[in-house]
C-alpha cells in the first residue's frame, strides 16, 4: 500500500490501545509500520536495484523481528526516559505485520516466505492507494482530533479515539472480505467466456482505487492476453476486450528473446512479473538488430506501460545494451 496507509495504521494501532504498552507509542507504531520500505532506498541506484529489492527481504517473515526493533531502538535512542523494551517491540511487531499484511492485498505482491520460498504472493484485492480505507483511517485519526477540539472549546471531556480506531480495525477484514467476494466473482466471469475462439489459460481480476464493483480484467490465451474493464453490475462482453498478440514464432525472434532474457535487467524483471508481454522492435543501426521489450500488463500497457525491460539486441543474438524502466 502507499506511505499515507501505512502511517495512518501505525496512528490507529495507537488509538486502539497499543499505546498502553509503550509510553512512546505516538513515535514507535507509526515508524514501525512504514519500516518495511525502508528497501525504497534501493532506488538511489536505479530502477533495477529498485525492482531486484523493493517488497522483499524486509517484508518477509524473517525479516519482520528486525524491522520492529530498529523504530524502537532509533526512539529509544533520541527519547528521554525508559522504554519498556519488551511491550514497545510488540507493539511494533504488530504494526510491521499490519504493514505486510496491507502489502499481501494488492497486486504488487511481497516475498513473505524468503528464504525458503522465493514466490510472490499478492491478493489482486486492493488497489495501492484504496480510497476506502484512506477515508476510513483518516476520519478514525482526524474525527477524534477535531472532536476534542470542539469539546475544549465548550469546556467538555474529549474523547480518546479508541473506539474509532477499533472500528477502523474492524472495517478492515470485513473490506477485505467483500471485496474478495467480489474478487472471486469477477475471476469466475472472465474465465467463463471465449476470447476470439480461444479459451483463457489463466486470468487475472485487478482492482480499481475506488469501486469495488469494477476490476481491470486480464485474460491469457495461447494466441494473445486480452485487457478489459470489467463492470460487476453490467453484463460483461468479451468482445469489449483489447487484444495484445504474442510474438509470432520467428527463429530471430527467439535468438533476441532468449539473448535479452539473459541480461540482468531481464533476469530481474522476469523474476518479478506475471503477466510480461514481449515486444520485439527493428532498430535502424546496427543492421538487423531488435529492440527487445518484456512490459508486465499488471501495471498498464501499451503505450502506458510503467514496468519495462528493454534490450537492444544484434541479429547475431548479442545484447548491446539493457535497462529497466519504472
Amino acid at each position: 500500500m502507499d506511505p499515507l496507509t501505512h502511517f495512518l495504521s501505525g496512528v490507529v494501532l495507537d488509538r486502539a490501545g497499543l499505546h498502553r504498552l509503550t509510553p512512546r507509542s505516538r513515535w514507535i507504531l507509526p515508524l514501525a509500520a512504514m519500516a518495511p520500505d525502508l528497501d525504497v532506498v534501493a532506488g538511489f541506484w536505479g530502477d533495477e536495484t529498485y525492482l531486484a529489492w523493493h517488497r522483499q527481504w524486509t517484508h518477509s517473515l524473517l525479516a519482520l523481528p528486525l524491522m520492529a526493533a530498529l523504530p524502537v531502538l532509533l526512539v529509544g535512542a533520541v527519547a528521554r526516559g525508559r522504554i519498556p523494551w519488551p511491550r514497545a517491540f510488540l507493539a511494533a511487531s504488530a504494526a510491521v505485520a499490519l504493514h505486510d499484511l496491507l502489502d499481501l492485498t494488492n497486486t504488487y505482491g511481497v516475498r513473505l516466505f524468503l528464504p525458503f520460498s522465493s514466490a510472490w504472493i499478492a491478493w489482486d484485492l486492493f488497489f495501492i492507494v484504496d480510497l476506502w480505507i484512506w477515508a476510513v483511517f483518516l476520519l478514525a485519526v482526524l474525527g477524534p482530533m477535531l472532536g476534542r477540539l470542539v469539546s475544549r472549546e465548550i469546556g467538555a471531556r474529549g474523547g480518546t479515539g479508541r473506539a474509532a480506531a477499533l472500528l477502523a480495525l474492524a472495517f478492515l477484514p470485513l473490506y477485505a472480505g467483500a471485496r474478495w467476494i467480489l474478487h472471486e466473482r469477477a475471476l469466475a466471469t472472465l474465465d467463463a467466456r471465449i476470447y476470439q475462439n480461444q479459451v483463457p489459460l489463466r486470468v487475472a481480476a485487478l482492482p480499481s482505487p475506488g469501486n469495488p464493483l469494477r476490476w481491470r480484467g486480464l485474460v491469457e490465451t495461447s494466441a494473445f492476453y486480452a485487457t478489459v474493464e470489467l463492470d460487476l453490475r453490467e453484463e460483461f462482453d468479451p468482445a469489449a476486450a483489447r487484444l495484445l498478440h504474442k510474438p509470432s514464432a520467428d527463429p530471430l525472434i527467439a535468438l533476441a528473446e532468449q539473448a535479452a532474457r539473459r541480461s540482468r535487467p531481464f533476469r530481474v524483471f522476469l523474476d518479478f512479473s506475471r503477466y510480461p508481454l514481449w515486444r520485439f522492435i527493428p532498430e535502424d543501426a546496427p543492421e538487423g538488430a531488435l529492440r527487445v521489450e518484456a512490459l508486465d500488463l499488471r501495471f498498464g500497457e501499451p503505450p502506458t506501460s510503467r514496468f519495462v525491460a528493454t534490450a537492444i539486441v544484434t541479429a547475431e543474438g548479442r545484447v548491446l545494451r539493457s535497462w529497466f524502466r519504472f
